[in-house]
């Protein structure tokens, strides 16, 4: 479900990643580390190892945790079915983390089983979930032809210096200055080579890896121009605006799913024409079946959100059956998913077609495939005489985007009438 990136890997023996997560996240404010906390039902840290997890030329991924943590992120890589992670114990400090997570490839005492030593290791920060299979290609050539590498951004503020009395003593010129950014990538000796030689005081008050491939192996890092997407999380604010990002990552595309019946391929298709101008649409006439290949497709695409369209008055059964299908896709262990049971109320002889028992089950049966991640809402599309068709599916498909943009647990079950 994740979008592709490089299809050959770098010409490098063997590429791992070491994620340092052992933060205490005091400037954030709250009783969990930034790394922990939940954004669209899942950790921070889980979203960082997929994007490492994804790129197939990566063979392994240690994160380094405080010894509090160790079974907590052992529980998130079992839920979230991750992969080619190892977790390790931080140290008290970033560079003491980082060098633990070192050590798992070369000394037995930190490791069972000795993981292949890497030509190439990739240090990058647990809380910038957003980096790109691309710049972490970069920086590994990079690394590989210099001995190191990383990322890098312009400065947005200017940086001064005050004098002993508070006031300011000098600024910076901005434009020869840039900001070091995650990730960074190391040939494997010299970083490790360097974190060997390293005094208490490196350990316990530095914080630039690439320093000290210069300080202790002489090695000058080549500098990366790095995307506006490697932000690191470290205020509240933050969370807020990756949750942000994560959403409108989410809101891309939906897949509408209807039957055969004449009206409800029509409400199908005006909602495709109404939804096309602002999200990608898939829309596929179909029922609902294992062997449907095009569906299959769907859901191994980076599709988070369908409407089922029908017209039956009991449309539990078929919900489930979609369900099932998304199951099977394992959707639901990457990101929530929303599901739109739309149902076209067209009986002319009565006000409202869905009774108070199908209401009752399908709120029953939303609250059972929350604990799946996936969302299901409800939605009546009013199909009469009375009211004017496509007025109603403009309103269907503003209820939509609402629905999938804002991604709201607390409406599943509920009923909206367009």
């Amino acid at each position: 479900m994740e979008p592709g990136g490089c299809e050959a890997g770098p010409a490098v023996k063997a590429v791992a990643a070491v994620l340092p997560a052992g933060g205490s996240g005091e400037r954030l404010g709250g009783a969990t580390p930034k790394q922990f906390c939940t954004v669209q039902g899942r950790p921070l840290v889980s979203y960082t190892v997929r994007a490492m997890e994804r790129v197939s030329w990566i063979s392994d991924i240690i994160v380094v945790v405080s010894p509090e943590n160790i079974e907590t992120m052992k529980s998130i890589i079992e839920k979230y079915g991750h992969k080619k992670v190892t977790v390790a114990e931080g140290g008290i400090t970033r560079h003491r983390s980082i060098f633990n997570g070192l050590k798992l490839f070369s000394e037995n005492e930190f490791s069972n089983h000795l993981l292949q030593k890497p030509e190439v290791v990739i240090i990058h920060d647990a809380v910038r979930p957003f980096v790109e299979e691309d710049i972490l290609l970069k920086v590994v050539m990079a690394a590989k032809e210099h001995g190191a590498a990383g990322a890098i951004r312009p400065l947005v503020s200017t940086v001064i210096a005050s004098a002993a009395d508070g006031c300011l003593d000098h600024s910076l010129e901005r434009a020869k200055y840039r900001a070091s950014e995650m990730p960074q990538a190391f040939l494997f000796d010299i970083i490790y080579q360097a974190y060997q030689q390293c005094t208490d005081y490196d350990l316990d008050y530095g914080t630039e890896c690439l320093h000290l491939a210069l300080k202790y192996c002489k090695t000058n890092a080549k500098l990366v121009e790095g995307t506006a997407d490697l932000w690191k999380v470290t205020y509240k604010r933050d969370l807020y605006a990756a949750e942000s990002i994560i959403k409108d990552s989410l809101s891309q595309q939906i897949c509408i799913i209807t039957d055969v019946k004449e009206a409800v391929v029509q409400v199908g298709f005006l909602l495709h024409e109404c939804l096309r101008s602002q999200i990608k649409v898939e829309a596929v006439s179909v029922s609902l079946s294992k062997g449907n290949s095009h569906l299959q497709n769907i859901f191994s695409g980076q599709c988070y959100n369908f409407v089922c369209i029908n017209d039956k008055k009991y449309a539990t059964e078929e919900i489930q059956q979609l369900v099932n299908m998304l199951e099977e896709s394992n959707i639901p262990l990457l990101h929530p998913v929303v599901l739109i049971s739309a149902h076209l109320n067209s009986l002319e002889n009565t006000s409202f077609s869905i009774d108070l028992e199908e209401l009752t089950r399908m709120k029953k049966f939303a609250r059972e495939v929350k604990r799946k991640n996936i969302l299901v809402y409800g939605l009546l599309v009013q199909c009469k005489d009375s009211f004017p068709l496509q007025e109603t599916v403009n309103s269907a498909a503003a209820l939509t985007m609402a629905l999938i943009k804002d991604r709201n647990p607390e409406l599943i079950g509920q009923l909206l009438v367009a």
